[in-house]
């Protein structure tokens, strides 16, 4: 199934593993998040909190101000995002693998869904998660 949505890392030319990060990684990085309508971020046990990844995520929150879809791999229903008393533990320690993540998220909205094609697809086609038409920035996830 595909989904309706431009991968920015290929708007830009490659760059190779060899590259320095100054001069060359980190520019392109803000390149193509300067191209985003959104960052959809897949966080799971396996995140690994690189410097790349920590650069991404606080430039396209603290700089472009990029609504955020977070897609939980290791999660597959509705309920292991969000209770009736809250957000889960086991989400609220995902988000701890990434502080930068955890700690700015208040600023821009932020969408949380399980691995699930139908959900992935309907935050994809949702315009308040996009930076053009976002929301009020808080945490959203599907009822």
């Amino acid at each position: 199934m595909s989904f309706p949505f431009v991968d920015s890392h290929n708007k830009t030319y490659s760059v190779r593993d060899g590259s320095d990060w100054e001069q060359t990684l980190k520019p392109r990085l803000h390149e193509r998040l300067n191209a985003s309508a959104n960052v959809v971020l897949f966080l799971s046990s396996e995140t690994k909190y690189s410097r790349a990844l920590r650069e991404e995520i606080d430039y396209a929150i603290n700089t472009k101000g990029l609504p955020i879809i977070v897609v939980y791999p290791e999660l597959t229903t509705k309920a292991e995002i969000h209770t009736p008393s809250g957000f889960t533990t086991k989400v609220k320690n995902l988000w701890d693998k990434l502080p930068v993540f955890r700690d700015n998220k208040y600023k821009v909205p932020v969408l949380h869904i399980p691995y699930n094609k139908v959900l992935i697809r309907k935050a994809l086609d949702n315009s308040d998660f996009r930076v053009a038409t976002k929301t009020t920035a808080d945490d959203y996830f599907y009822k």
